[in-house]
């Protein structure tokens, strides 16, 4: 017999994303940190992105590096693109403001030694080979957008750099760690110069490699990638967080037998 002041148990429980009660919490509880080992040996710890982008301190906040310092190099980006591939471009461009800030930041005698400093750069590719990066002018942005249409498959690389010092005295006396990332992105052929102007009048890409924010407006001007947009943003963070493990997990012992062998 059923007792009506009794609410019927239900035969399934809650979907996995219901709320807890019945109405949604107006504050939600950020989600928590990845629990990593790595990431956990930071805690505390002075973390040091060499770049000013704003977008890629977002992006290592979703992974949970919120308490970093920001401190971007001041190094002259005078690598010649001439006779190197993009590929090697970039990589040396992201490894030498990594080594800058190390430099700089290594005998800190007031913060202390950096834990872990992270720097990247980002290039665009025209179907060309040539490099685009950000565009000085109105009329070279509005060039640089044109071309990108008119030709519409370009590569976007971002090398990332993570660099940690090491507690030995073994030469370089720092674990370095990098990866260089590729995406494919193709512009929608249907742009029209309008929109292009419209685009480069809100200045949104004129901070931007390639001169155009996939993250933002700029993704109407886009029909399609293959590879990771947030490469293309400006910080593959499957990547970043690789390199991450590798340099704060690096084996010194390693180096000192290599070390000895080479003497040998």
């Amino acid at each position: 017999m059923s007792n009506s002041k009794y609410e019927a148990v239900p035969s399934e429980p809650p979907p996995y994303t219901a709320p807890v009660t019945g109405a949604p919490a107006k504050n939600p509880r950020p989600l928590p940190p990845l629990d990593l080992p790595a990431l956990n040996m930071l805690k505390g710890k002075r973390v040091i992105l060499a770049s000013a982008s704003p977008r890629r301190r977002q992006l290592l906040a979703q992974i949970g590096l919120t308490n970093i310092e920001i401190i971007p190099s001041t190094a002259p980006e005078d690598i010649p693109k001439e006779s190197i591939t993009p590929f090697e471009y970039v990589l040396q461009t992201a490894t030498q403001k990594a080594t800058h800030v190390y430099s700089k930041e290594i005998n800190n005698e007031t913060r202390g030694e950096p834990a872990l400093i992270i720097a990247a750069d980002t290039i665009v590719v025209s179907h060309m080979g040539e490099i685009l990066e950000k565009p000085r002018n109105e009329r070279e942005h509005i060039a640089m957008l044109t071309l990108l249409r008119n030709w519409p498959t370009h590569k976007v690389y971002t090398a990332v750099v993570a660099m940690t010092p090491l507690e030995s005295a073994i030469a370089p006396g720092y674990a370095m760690e990098t990866s260089v990332e590729e995406t494919v992105v193709t512009f929608d052929k249907m742009v029209t110069d309008e929109l292009i102007l419209a685009y480069v009048k809100t200045r949104e890409g004129a901070d931007k490699a390639g001169g155009y924010g996939i993250q933002g407006i700029g993704s109407i001007l886009i029909e399609k990638i293959e590879g990771t947009q947030d490469n293309v943003v400006g910080l593959p963070l499957r990547a970043t967080l690789r390199c991450i493990e590798k340099a704060m997990t690096h084996d010194e012992s390693v180096d000192g037998f290599e070390n000895s062998l080479e003497v040998e």
